[in-house]
């Protein structure tokens, strides 16, 4: 197939296009701006625009497909000669389902935790030498793509992003992928920009339930009871499975889990993460792995690139690294970094950086999220609330909204650094949380921190 990508560099994008490229397929693409990895990973396969910018001219009756990113306005150039043309657009998830139709599609959903529990599901099958096709939102060890689409694999294994499809296709990603086995992690209200009350968000969920096809299933969290409440009121005709957080035990920082063939160490830590585990499992479950398969190949999971990393660690300190920003993801990873090791000090960093978290009317969400915290951080960046045209916020405000009289706040990118490297780290974890870099902080130096 002749297939164009209109805002092909974005994450989830260039992925796609690299995976059909792999595939056979010939690739164009078009943006007005690439960053890398994108860029180098498009030019090392021959398919990075020559030229930044869009380009009707490239839309001809020579494509079968248009494939339109997130990125790309409704009035685009390519977009409305395309539509003149009456060309097939897909969305990118409309695209990945019209690709995997007949094969046995496995969607994981949930505010927190998909992207954990996709890569473990894919880690254990890597493990096992188990070929399926793939969605993933994060960079995998032993994984050079984070799409693969073939036409012998049986299964696809998509993670279930709520966020919407395209510019011109506003319905949320897993809406469209209708899964024969799915999963919901939990639920807790995040993109405010797109889903301003929580009962609008929490509906998506009910929809997706409902997608899932007749004599399907849906493995869920039963311990988060708006997603008890949804499945087991589900009228769809689909098998049921609840999962719960596994029995486990932490010694001299390491976590053990409990199984019926004894205790099992893990490289992964807290009970969000273990919850994750536990969901995994009943997929792999369904996806034809034993139990002792299962324990054998997540034992040697390391987590996703990301999540809750470990970028530096000594006999009595280590720093984390986390993509949490979502006031329950924050709570979740806090804590579980103080649990594992309780008689240390735990310094915790937060950056506000997406669109809800700096919005005036959802920061109150964030009550209690850094209690686990002996000594809490908030850095956010005026400049990033002005670009992203949200009302301004204070200082006062974000003290407010965690509600911690020590909480200390940074809107200065410099100065947060200096404080950060001022830190006597002895008998310390050290947690970074966010989405972004702190306004240009080089992780290589962080972890310096810890000789």
């Amino acid at each position: 197939m002749n297939i164009h990508f209109i805002a092909i560099g974005g994450a989830a994008m260039h992925n796609l296009a690299l995976a059909l490229h792999l595939k056979g397929d010939t690739i164009t693409g078009s943006d007005d701006e690439i960053f890398d990895p994108s860029k180098s990973r498009l030019a090392a396969r021959g398919i990075l625009p020559e030229t930044f910018g869009w380009f009707p001219e490239k839309i001809t009756n020579n494509l079968d497909a248009i494939v339109l990113g997130m990125h790309a306005k409704e009035d685009n150039p390519e977009l409305l000669k395309a539509q003149e043309l009456g060309l097939k657009i897909y969305s990118y998830p409309e695209f990945l389902y019209e690709q995997s139709k007949h094969k046995t599609r496995v969607v994981i959903g949930g505010s927190h935790g998909k992207t954990t529990i996709t890569s473990m599901i894919l880690h254990v099958m890597h493990y096992h030498d188990r070929e399926v096709d793939y969605m993933v939102g994060a960079q995998l060890e032993g994984f050079d793509v984070m799409v693969k689409l073939t036409d012998e694999n049986d299964f696809i294994v998509l993670e279930g992003d709520e966020y919407l499809s395209s510019p011109i296709d506003r319905r949320p990603k897993f809406h469209l992928y209708k899964p024969n086995i799915a999963l919901i992690s939990g639920i807790a209200w995040d993109h405010i920009n797109v889903f301003p009350t929580y009962e609008g968000y929490v509906e998506q969920f009910r929809i997706f339930v409902d997608s899932i096809v007749e004599g399907g299933s849906i493995t869920y969290n039963e311990e988060d009871e708006e997603v008890k409440e949804i499945v087991e009121a589900s009228e769809n005709a689909i098998r049921k499975f609840p999962y719960q957080t596994p029995e486990y035990f932490i010694e001299e920082g390491k976590t053990f889990l409990m199984t019926f063939e004894g205790s099992i160490p893990v490289e992964i830590i807290g009970d969000h993460n273990l919850n994750n585990l536990a969901g995994a499992k009943w997929i792999c479950q369904q996806m034809g792995i034993g139990d002792e398969d299962f324990y054998e190949a997540i034992s040697t999971f390391q987590g996703a690139s990301k999540r809750l990393e470990k970028i530096a660690t000594a006999p009595t300190s280590a720093i984390y690294k986390d993509f949490a920003h979502s006031p329950s993801k924050v709570k979740a990873t806090t804590q579980a970094v103080k649990k594992q090791f309780p008689g240390r000090q735990l310094t915790a960093c937060l950056e506000l950086h997406t669109y809800s978290s700096l919005n005036p009317e959802f920061l109150s969400e964030y009550k209690g999220a850094l209690d686990a915290a002996d000594k809490a951080v908030v850095f956010y960046s005026p400049h990033a609330v002005e670009l992203k045209k949200l009302e301004a916020i204070s200082s006062q405000q974000i003290a407010a909204a965690f509600q911690r009289d020590d909480l200390i706040i940074y809107t200065n990118p410099e100065e947060f650094k200096t404080f950060l490297f001022s830190q006597e780290l002895e008998n310390t974890s050290l947690l970074l949380m966010s989405s972004g870099n702190y306004g240009g902080l080089d992780f290589d130096e962080v972890k310096e921190l810890i000789h």
